[in-house]
């Protein structure tokens, strides 16, 4: 958090808005959009940093991806890009700057072709869990199951799997060669595997 901000220009950061966004992702209804899920992001982001052209901006945006994870609302990420946003004018950076990661957040939307090299590696970091082992893979459908276990069975599985298939059918998982290389292979045997098991 603080080497973030820093790399912002940002000399302290706002440990009570840290304190607040932890809570965020320590919400009792999320089982998968937790914690965990920041620490293997930035364990991949590890890996990809050297190729970001502004990488302060992009973990910023993977502090926030999640930051409002509601599965009953369809404009999470739009909520999450507005906290960043707010925190960053707090700390005085520019509206560039603000743009830059909203834009960002919302491209975790996985609605289209990330737009920049920048978000091309935060989209592949956030879906970089399916291209996990199968083991983690096949816990983190039950994640998924979990945070919408208000839905009934039969429609989470329809559903689901048009989500799954969908992603099957995209000529590559991952926009960045970094993930093509290490996860697409591994996340297309967990996707056909998943589909099989939701009665595909």
């Amino acid at each position: 958090w603080h080497a973030t901000w820093r790399a912002l220009g940002v000399g302290t950061a706002d440990d009570a808005e840290f304190a607040s966004l932890l809570q965020r992702y320590d919400e009792p209804h999320r089982a998968y959009h937790t914690r965990r899920h920041l620490a293997e992001c930035f364990a991949h982001w590890d890996g990809v940093r050297a190729q970001s052209e502004r990488p302060g901006e992009v973990e910023l945006a993977l502090w926030y991806h999640d930051a409002v994870y509601d599965p009953r609302r369809d404009d999470n990420e739009a909520l999450s890009a507005a906290l960043a946003c707010e925190a960053i004018l707090r700390a005085d950076l520019s509206e560039s700057v603000a743009a830059r990661v909203t834009d960002l957040v919302l491209a975790t939307q996985h609605a289209d072709v990330p737009a920049t090299g920048d978000a091309a590696l935060l989209v592949d970091v956030d879906l970089a869990i399916l291209g996990a082992s199968a083991e983690r893979f096949d816990e983190y459908e039950r994640e998924v199951r979990r945070e919408y276990a208000w839905v009934p069975g039969p429609v989470f599985r329809w559903k689901r799997r048009a989500i799954l298939e969908a992603l099957v059918k995209r000529p590559q998982l991952y926009a960045t060669e970094h993930f093509q290389r290490i996860a697409e292979s591994q996340a297309r045997a967990n996707l056909r595997r998943s589909v099989v098991q939701l009665g595909g």
